[in-house]
């Protein structure tokens, strides 16, 4: 490992090495270069960081909201002025395109400025004469101790959707980004350390399952918040709230799109191909199965092959590169598995993106893959692939592709393509899904909107983003007062 950096962890202000002798290897999945060497925290590691954050809370929530602000004024300022360099970053790390990672940037800063509202955004209310001569209020307070757990798919992005929130609310906030991608991130406090907040606010750990099941079970942590896999999360929200905390966990998905005989084509064909395979097919919104309705099914069927199948794949950090690598050799193979089962099962292969079939040799690349009637009882049809794989599925009604779609039993996003405001009513009202595009194949909320989700794909009841992260990172006090005018004659 001669050198390769080798990072740390970041609490009381400071950069502190690791107390564990466990580490990982950060690597680019498009050239299999070392990166880094990010140590695995022990208990001990997150314990010193708690008490870091828990030492700083008594200070910080007495901060005023205007002034516990102006940092973040100052920190949308300065990942503004870095935007390049931590997309650069974001790229080598996850292997996604420059321009994504810019993308995802800006929807990092733009939950910033969102969180740069607090001072109105926390506000309670209050009633006079409740009853004669007493008066009732509901203010909000802080949490304490804080803490996120985040995926490999957006470096950049899903931190900022917790971090600004917790900290503009009075908390102090742990974060515990994934161990595969923890260079930006490492970054980003680098940069945040000329913003001089007050040693524990913000931490930083690097780790696996340990260091999460310690923030767990960790007494002074109040809030948990998670993006990942279904399995992983349900472990969380159970452990989570075992041990009394409020917790969120955002999970996987198997997002639906309906195509209609009435919409655009050509929008809806690019559209689509976009949301299928942008990111390599790893993000949370990605579409993974296409519903064609009717007369629509041959159309589009050609037509998204032809789109699919001109994606010029490679190293994002290439010009005119449209789709990166998937993020491990791991997920690699078993998205290969993956397709292997759907065929096996009755679908056809109408594009096969696999190794052998034309996908890049180095890294960790697969080329968008296209299979066609995948069997509703195929285990595939309800498995997250996370890959560049668009399944297409046909329907005869509008009524039978809501139906297909309300089968799975995942709820993140489903959008439709149409040019009728009857059957986007009617889609937007009866499908089961927490964020609904019409015409728009990434349902992505902006940052003043809950990031929702349905099913299997949330587990809590406060959202991501917006108001729904004011509720969560505060308690509600009420408090009812009286005061009589013959206790003030005694003054």
């Amino acid at each position: 490992m001669a050198g390769v950096r080798e990072l740390k962890h970041y609490y009381r202000g400071e950069w502190s090495g690791s107390k564990s002798t466990e580490y990982r290897d950060v690597v680019n999945p498009a050239t299999g270069e070392k990166l880094a060497h990010a140590p695995l925290a022990s208990k001990e590691d997150v314990n010193a960081a708690v008490s870091a954050a828990a030492a700083a809370y008594p200070a910080w929530r007495r901060t005023p909201p205007e002034d516990r602000i102006q940092y973040l004024f100052k920190l949308k300022q300065l990942l503004e002025d870095h935007v390049e360099e931590l997309a650069q970053i974001c790229t080598q790390e996850n292997g996604k395109t420059v321009g994504e990672s810019r993308a995802e940037l800006r929807r990092a800063i733009e939950n910033v400025e969102v969180a740069c509202g607090i001072p109105t955004l926390m506000q309670g209310y209050n009633l006079e004469d409740v009853a004669s001569g007493i008066d009732e209020m509901m203010i909000r307070q802080p949490l304490g101790v804080t803490a996120a757990i985040t995926p490999f798919n957006f470096p950049a992005m899903i931190p900022f959707w917790f971090l600004p929130y917790a900290i503009a609310c009075g908390n102090t906030f742990i974060l515990k980004a994934s161990e595969k991608v923890p260079l930006t991130m490492q970054r980003a406090f680098e940069l945040m350390e000329a913003l001089k907040f007050p040693p524990g606010v913000l931490n930083l750990i690097h780790g696996d399952k340990a260091a999460v099941d310690a923030l767990l079970e960790h007494p002074e942590v109040r809030a948990i918040s998670f993006v990942g896999s279904s399995p992983v999360a349900k472990y969380i929200y159970a452990q989570a709230a075992k041990f009394g905390k409020r917790v969120q966990c955002q999970g996987g998905a198997k997002n639906h799109v309906l195509i209609l005989p009435d919409a655009d084509l050509q929008t809806t064909t690019r559209i689509v191909s976009d949301s299928a395979f942008g990111c390599a097919g790893q993000r949370c919104l990605a579409v993974s199965v296409a519903v064609t309705v009717g007369e629509a099914r041959n159309e589009f069927t050609q037509e998204i092959a032809n789109v699919a199948s001109s994606i010029r794949v490679g190293n994002g950090l290439d010009k005119d590169v449209q789709m990166g690598p998937v993020i491990t050799a791991q997920s690699k193979k078993r998205i290969e598995g993956l397709i292997a089962a759907g065929v096996n099962d009755g679908a056809r292969l109408l594009l096969d993106g696999r190794a052998g079939n034309g996908a890049t040799s180095a890294g960790n690349f697969l080329k968008p893959t296209l299979l066609d009637g995948v069997p509703a009882a195929s285990a595939l049809s309800a498995t997250e692939i996370f890959g560049p794989v668009l399944s297409l599925v046909h329907a005869r009604t509008l009524e039978e592709g809501i139906e297909t779609l309300s089968r799975s039993p995942f709820g993140n996003m489903a959008s439709i393509f149409t040019s009728s405001g009857a059957a986007a009513r009617k889609f937007r009202y009866e499908v089961p899904a927490g964020n609904i595009g019409i015409n728009i194949g990434v349902a992505a909320p902006m940052a003043y909107f809950p990031f929702s989700g349905w099913r299997d794909s949330f587990l809590g009841v406060l959202h991501g983003q917006g108001r729904d992260a004011v509720e969560f990172y505060t308690d509600k006090k009420v408090v009812v007062e009286r005061w009589p005018k013959e206790w003030s004659r005694k003054f």
